[in-house]
């Protein structure tokens, strides 16, 4: 249900906790839901900033209506994404609100069109361009590819107030409170941020850091994204872990992904764990990728410099969930990593060559030895297996900084 919270005297969160979609694009889990958030501006021009997904457009015109009392007209929406989690609701805006001017950029205009056929009123806006609402100026940055090439940023500089879009925004809905100051388990939302952050956003990484830079000259109090908390405590937080994941960089961590359908993967996996616990990297998160969803892996892999991969054969290639899994990370352009492989096979190999090839794509190094046991595992398979833990886990801890 849509509520309103204030921001400031002026500015109002009206997101809603959606708690009913599983997936988000019907591909990351959000087990403990998301949420869609609109902000109101009231100033003498009244302003919303995005927009909520169309199932929840009711009670958001509720809010809206009841937030506004006598005052029934809102002057502007800006789109900072049109994405239909943040523009379902245009339809609806439009038919309550006649008279609503519609604010993008170029890439936004043609999307909405596209989307919705809307193609009339609407303010096209350049980078830095500014709109006067009254004692509040809107300053509009233009951030293409964070994810979308419309989106974009838009400022409030009396107030330091950014809504950010996409950008710092993530899974969980907001059920005890909206600013990072109030949430009792913060920890847990920075957690899907970077999920978010690594499963969405990561592939244009080098987008988001040009994005970045356009925000060192800003003085920023409030960040307002469109997911997840409102950063209102310590906003340059949320800035520093985005730009952390933005370059890429890693702790000294190992994440040790595998399959093994009758066990004997299984040991090898466990062999090359026990290599790894003797040079006590700073953190081994291990994932079978058959009880695993992929969303946790990459974000997992987002933040470790090494990476271990365990497959048997199956049909020549590797184990089905392992090879759909490194398609999708290869997908993603994270640089600079860390690659040890083993596997098993029983009448004939060849996942191990296809995780050696997708090494090879990556530009990762190749850490030896790549062990691989016919059949079951043996005594001297199990040794490479250690070996090649304590070999990975040596070569992360010498590894310079990014």
């Amino acid at each position: 249900m849509s509520k309103a919270i204030p921001i400031t005297d002026q500015v109002s969160w009206i997101g809603v906790n959606d708690h009913d979609t599983g997936l988000f694009e019907e591909l990351w889990p959000m087990p403990r839901g998301i949420s869609y958030n609109s902000y109101l501006i009231r100033d003498e021009r009244t302003v919303l900033v995005d927009a909520v997904k169309a199932s929840f457009s009711s009670d958001y015109v509720e809010t809206i209506k009841k937030l506004l009392g006598d005052k029934s007209k809102i002057d502007y929406l800006v789109i900072n994404h049109i994405e239909p989690d943040h523009s379902g609701a245009i339809k609806l805006l439009l038919d309550i609100f006649p008279g609503l001017q519609i604010v993008g950029n170029k890439k936004t205009a043609d999307l909405l069109a596209d989307f919705y056929g809307v193609t009339e009123n609407l303010k096209i806006i350049e980078d830095g361009d500014e709109l006067n609402i009254g004692r509040f100026t809107l300053k509009f940055l233009l951030t293409p590819m964070v994810h979308w090439p419309e989106t974009m940023m838009t400022y409030e500089p009396s107030q330091g107030l950014l809504f950010s879009g996409d950008a710092f925004g993530g899974f969980a809905a907001l059920d005890d409170g909206i600013f990072d100051d109030e949430i009792s388990d913060l920890p847990h939302y920075e957690e899907e941020i970077l999920r978010y952050f690594s499963n969405v956003l990561g592939k244009y990484s080098a987008m988001v850091l040009k994005a970045l830079s356009k925000l060192n000259e800003l003085e920023i109090r409030v960040i307002a994204p469109s997911h997840g908390p409102v950063w209102r405590k310590d906003p340059h937080r949320i800035i520093s872990l985005y730009d952390q994941w933005s370059r890429q960089e890693a702790d000294d961590g190992v994440t040790l992904v595998y399959a093994s359908m009758y066990g004997n993967t299984g040991e090898m996996m466990e062999a090359v764990a026990r290599g790894l616990s003797r040079q006590r990297v700073s953190s081994l998160v291990t994932h079978n990728v058959s009880r695993s969803h992929i969303s946790y892996i990459i974000a997992d892999v987002w933040k470790h410099k090494g990476l271990i991969l365990g497959t048997p054969t199956y049909n020549m290639k590797p184990f089905p969930l392992m090879d759909h899994f490194i398609r999708v990370l290869e997908n993603k352009d994270l640089k600079d990593r860390t690659l040890g492989i083993f596997g098993s096979y029983g009448w004939v190999g060849g996942a191990l060559k296809e995780l050696a090839d997708f090494g090879q794509r990556m530009k990762w190094e190749l850490v030896e030895p790549i062990v691989e046991a016919k059949c079951a595992p043996t005594t001297e398979n199990l040794e490479a297996c250690e070996k090649l833990g304590e070999t990975i886990g040596l070569r992360i801890r010498k590894m310079p900084p990014a």
